[in-house]
């Protein structure tokens, strides 16, 4: 499959990139697609939620009164769970949310995000930013060459680029990452993946060839 490579302004450059096809998957598995974006969120949550069980509570060990004869239920000390102000049952302990995926199956989650973004032309590869500053301006230009303004974008790089990264924090909707970092929730997250074009490659994880586009007279561009 074959994608035209633009320049920062959003026109074409007369250069196309080819990926195989093997990487975009026929038929896109949204069941690991569900078990990769639910290990990405699992692997956010903090897992440090905590309740006072009833060794925890504070207070009065004594029983409250006598096993037998008073006609009431047995009772113990006031930290029972049963008492307003007791210990709780089964409450949440501090543990790890993360869950674990192969390789082979995180790549194939990644494949499936990508074909359903190539299906809704959602994919444009553009030239190298080569920040040497953070610009908000220069990145706010190349988003508006692309008529992209206001919506959701996902700009991926081949590197960390912190001059990239910083000129996108006062964007809003738009998210730098590096092309290795990058998971099928992200891909599926974003409306549009503005991707470098040393960095298809490395999304991809297949080998890529770049070609001019020849014209009517079979001349390269």
């Amino acid at each position: 499959m074959e994608f035209e490579v633009h320049s920062h302004s959003g026109v074409g450059t007369g250069r196309t990139i080819a990926v195989e096809d093997a990487v975009f998957d026929p038929e896109p598995n949204d069941h690991v697609l569900w078990l990769d974006v639910r290990r990405t969120q699992a692997s956010a949550r903090q897992g440090t939620h905590k309740t006072r069980e009833r060794g925890e509570i504070r207070g009065s060990t004594r029983k409250l009164y006598r096993q037998k004869g008073t006609g009431r239920a047995r009772a113990g000390s006031i930290s029972s769970p049963l008492r307003r102000g007791g210990g709780r049952t089964f409450g949440p302990r501090p543990r790890s949310y993360s869950l674990r995926l192969s390789r082979k199956v995180r790549r194939l989650a990644r494949h499936s995000a990508l074909t359903y973004k190539v299906r809704q032309g959602a994919l444009r590869v553009v030239e190298p930013l080569e920040f040497e500053v953070p610009s908000t301006q220069d990145l706010s230009r190349i988003i508006a060459a692309f008529e992209l303004k206001g919506q959701r974008i996902l700009v991926v790089t081949a590197e960390h680029s912190a001059a990239v990264y910083r000129s996108s924090c006062n964007l809003e909707r738009v998210e730098v990452k590096e092309a290795r970092n990058l998971t099928a929730e992200d891909i599926l997250r974003a409306r549009v993946l503005l991707c470098e074009l040393p960095a298809v490659s490395v999304m991809t994880g297949a080998e890529t060839v770049e070609s001019a586009v020849e014209d009517n007279n079979g001349n390269g561009a």
